[in-house]
C-alpha cells in the first residue's frame, strides 16, 4: 500500500467518516472531501458520487463507484465491489464479499479463517431500501429496487423489485 493511499485512509477514518451528512445546512464541504480521499482509497472513484458520513470500507481495496452513485450513512461494505451509475443506497446497508469458513467439522468455525472474497456487481440505476444486506457473489440486475430490509442471497435480474428475509420477487417494473 503506497504513502497517499495511507494517508487518506487515515484522513478518512479520523476526519472525513465523521464530518456532517452531505446533504446537511454546514456540511463543511464534507461530500467533496470524502470523494477526495476516496479517489486516492478506491479502485475507480467518479467525479459525481457520494460517500456518505460513518461509512466503513476497511481498505477500500477492489471498491469502484459509478457517476451520480452514492453509498449510504453508516453503510458497510467490502472489496470486490463494482457499484454503477445512478445507485442510490440506503442508510446502514451492508454488502459482503466474503464469510466466515464453515466446511470442517473436526475445527471450530472461528478457527478456519474466511472464504475467498466474492465480488458483488451492483449495475446501473439501481435502488438499495435502508438496512439491506448483500452477500458475497450476488449480481444486481440494471434498473432493479431492493426494498429495505432485504437480505438478498440470489442474483436480481434487471428490472425487478425484491423484498423479505431472503429477498424474493415482488413484481417486475417493465
Amino acid at each position: 500500500m503506497g504513502v497517499k493511499k495511507k494517508i487518506s485512509l487515515g484522513l478518512y477514518y479520523f476526519v472525513g467518516k465523521k464530518l456532517p451528512e452531505s446533504d446537511s445546512l454546514i456540511s463543511f464541504g464534507a461530500k467533496r472531501f470524502r470523494r477526495f480521499l476516496c479517489k486516492n482509497i478506491f479502485d475507480y472513484t467518479s467525479k459525481t458520487c457520494n460517500i456518505e458520513k460513518g461509512v466503513f470500507f476497511g481498505r477500500g481495496q477492489g471498491i469502484s463507484i459509478g457517476d451520480n452513485s452514492g453509498i449510504g450513512l453508516h453503510a458497510r461494505v467490502q472489496g470486490p465491489l463494482e457499484i454503477g451509475d445512478n445507485v442510490m443506497m440506503g442508510p446502514d446497508v451492508i454488502i459482503y464479499t466474503k464469510n466466515h469458513e464453515s466446511k470442517r467439522t473436526d475445527i471450530p468455525m472461528i478457527k478456519q479463517g474466511t472464504t475467498s472474497p466474492e465480488k458483488v456487481v451492483i449495475e446501473d440505476d439501481v435502488w438499495i431500501g435502508a438496512r439491506v444486506i448483500i452477500l458475497p457473489g450476488i449480481t444486481i440486475g440494471r434498473g432493479s429496487i431492493l426494498g429495505a430490509g432485504s437480505v438478498v442471497t440470489k442474483n436480481v435480474e434487471p428490472y425487478t423489485v425484491v423484498g423479505g428475509v431472503p429477498a424474493k420477487k415482488i413484481k417486475s417494473r417493465i
